[in-house]
């Protein structure tokens, strides 16, 4: 098989919940440990970090990875969903796997996947594993999938757990309550090994810290230690902030390329979580400070307010359930412009409604379809948008969605393209 047949053949043989949704989900590690079994447990043979949370937790990967490739170190990197290339959920000190590694795992492999019947992401998860033995890396940075409990990725003994923040999100497998689903993620803290909250919630910092003294290990909630005050400066590739640690200037005028307003609780947990990192694996502020200078080029990170045009400024963003779209909507709110041009797309099994609620009034709305199963239909979509005040037109993709949006924008207007991972992929 070449690389395309292999790819086809993933997609068709494996189920794979970004596609199909539900049908794909597995609710327990059976097939993930026999998978692992098979090929000589690789996850125990390199060191990781093991980042879990509702939102931020791919920024929050992609900045650790990119400060410990900064200091040298041969760093794997798995996150995902990919958005153009299936090799981006697989990546050593930013380079994505190689094609060919991609076609001998699944050629060496058939015959236990057809036993076993695995996943998409329980197959992903033991090709990374493998991959990072193989290559021998220092440390890989391993974004959980979904919830933590029963993520593939739960497998591993990590180095450092980091939980970001608890929201609402897959509510159908992870709980409907904020506590359930703190609950799943909490389950990735691990015995004797040290645990980052990025954002202390009063509702939920229990369950953690009585999580952390079940497994003996020491909790950080990195809100609590770490304030980062933005520095105004007239540059619009960064923004730079001065971070205090416990009420001590810790780095002044740090850079961030990734210039959503929630990355500020990103960076946060960053700091905390390298700060914990510092003596282990040498990490000077320095070196802190040139990682996260260099995140877009060290890593490959895409899709994260990410400015695609400049006229008419259009800006998209991967952000999709309810706490990012209430932090995209606040960002969007913050800009001057004459009119919002908005290309909306979502999934089928998420509660919109509650979504479409705080969408702006204001906007013309260009509804559309990613191009997966899992894509509500756009007529349906702007149905539902109607019924929440929400006008605009109907279009069968998101590229027609994308060029109608930008043709119709005039010089001062924003176009806007979001509400799912999967139509931001089709225009990035």
């Amino acid at each position: 098989m070449n690389y395309n047949e292999t790819l086809e053949y993933l997609f068709s043989q494996l189920p794979m919940y970004q596609r199909i949704g539900k049908a794909a989900y597995k609710a327990d590690l059976n097939n993930t440990i026999e998978l692992l079994n098979i090929l000589d447990n690789p996850q125990n043979k390199f060191q990781s970090i093991h980042i879990a949370g509702t939102n931020g937790k791919g920024s929050v990967a992609h900045i650790i990875a990119s400060v410990l490739q900064s200091a040298g170190l041969k760093t794997g990197l798995y996150t995902s969903p990919h958005l153009k290339d299936f090799r981006e959920r697989i990546k050593i000190n930013g380079e994505m796997i190689e094609e060919d590694y991609v076609i001998d795992f699944v050629e060496e492999n058939k015959l236990n996947f057809e036993k076993i019947q695995p996943s998409f992401f329980e197959m992903t998860v033991g090709m990374a594993f493998q991959y990072f033995t193989d290559k021998k890396v220092d440390i890989a940075v391993v974004e959980v999938g979904m919830g933590g409990r029963l993520d593939s990725t739960n497998v591993l003994k990590p180095e450092l757990s980091v939980i970001t923040n608890i929201g609402f999100d897959h509510t159908q497998f992870l709980g409907n309550t904020i506590e359930k689903i703190a609950k799943e993620k909490a389950e990735i803290i691990k015995p004797k090994t040290p645990v980052v909250i990025g954002e202390t919630q009063p509702q939920i910092k229990n369950i953690f810290t009585e999580k952390a003294k079940e497994k003996n290990c020491r909790i950080y909630f990195a809100d609590e230690h770490f304030k980062l005050k933005k520095v105004q400066i007239p540059n619009s590739d960064f923004n730079v902030f001065d971070a205090w640690k416990d009420n001590e200037i810790f780095i002044e005028s740090l850079k961030i390329p990734l210039l959503g307003e929630y990355q500020t609780k990103n960076l946060t947990t960053c700091l905390q979580a390298l700060d914990i990192l510092k003596h282990k694996f040498d990490l000077d502020n320095n070196t802190i400070r040139s990682g996260i200078e260099d995140v877009i080029s060290n890593t490959g990170i895409i899709g994260r307010w990410q400015k695609l045009n400049s006229n008419p400024l259009t800006i998209c963003d991967t952000g999709h359930n309810i706490d990012g779209i209430k932090s995209i909507v606040s960002q969007i709110s913050n800009l001057s412009f004459n009119k919002l041009h908005f290309v909306l797309g979502v999934v089928n099994d998420k509660n919109i409604d509650s979504i479409l609620q705080i969408l702006p009034q204001n906007a013309i709305y260009y509804f559309c379809k990613a191009d997966i199963p899992r894509g509500l239909n756009q007529d349906e979509l702007k149905n539902k948008a109607f019924k929440s005040g929400l006008n605009g037109k109907s279009y069968n993709s998101v590229r027609k969605a994308y060029e109608s949006a930008s043709n119709n924008a005039g010089f001062n207007d924003l176009v806007f393209v979001g509400g799912s991972t999967f139509v931001v992929a089709e225009v990035v």
